[in-house]
């Protein structure tokens, strides 16, 4: 199992994307990726999710991070599902197909005995080391808003080394350097 700190082991596996099936590896070195778990396709909560993790795409490319969901559902109900629902229409990333649970028992998340995953946002720097971990129950949803700010702030201390962004920081604002008060606005 993989922890904070650590790199993430390689993986390949079978994904719908771009109105077909597609074998993607993880991690992608050189660039930010954020891994989207969620329990199953065709549920309640997973639609509005990735509803909103799909109309923030763009906003995470530009912070130069990939997105992927993942569940233990095969490519054809990603694509049945993606057919089928105006909000996963919306989906531009790769729908990761994870029905061996593999993956999601790498990220602890695999929910023995039920073959789904909890609700785990993973965010993996461009030399494959995990940064950040979010696991909820399957009754609470996440905030993709959130999860962009996450990646924003793990870019900004990977790239400003000694520098620490401090509660609800977000992209031009105050900073902290360790043993110091907060430094202007970066």
């Amino acid at each position: 199992m993989v922890r904070i700190g650590e790199k993430v082991p390689d993986f390949a596996l079978k994904a719908y994307h771009d109105g077909e099936e597609k074998t993607v590896r993880i991690p992608m070195p050189g660039k930010w990726l954020v891994l989207i778990f969620y329990p199953a396709d065709f549920t309640f909560i997973c639609p509005t999710e990735l509803e909103e993790a799909a109309e923030l795409y763009e906003e995470f490319g530009k912070a130069g991070a990939e997105v992927m969901s993942v569940s233990t559902d095969t490519v054809f109900v990603h694509k049945a599902w993606h057919d089928n629902s105006p909000a996963i229409k919306k989906v531009k990333f790769p729908m990761l197909a994870d029905p061996t649970g593999n993956l999601c028992r790498e990220f602890d998340t695999y929910i023995e005995g039920e073959g789904l995953s909890l609700r785990g946002t993973f965010i993996i720097d461009p030399n494959g080391v995990l940064q950040s971990v979010e696991i909820n129950a399957n009754n609470i949803g996440r905030n993709a808003h959130e999860l962009l700010r996450k990646v924003h702030a793990a870019k900004f201390v990977a790239e400003n080394k000694g520098m620490v962004c401090p509660a609800s920081w977000k992209p031009g604002g105050k900073t902290l350097k360790p043993g110091l008060d907060l430094v202007g606005k970066i």
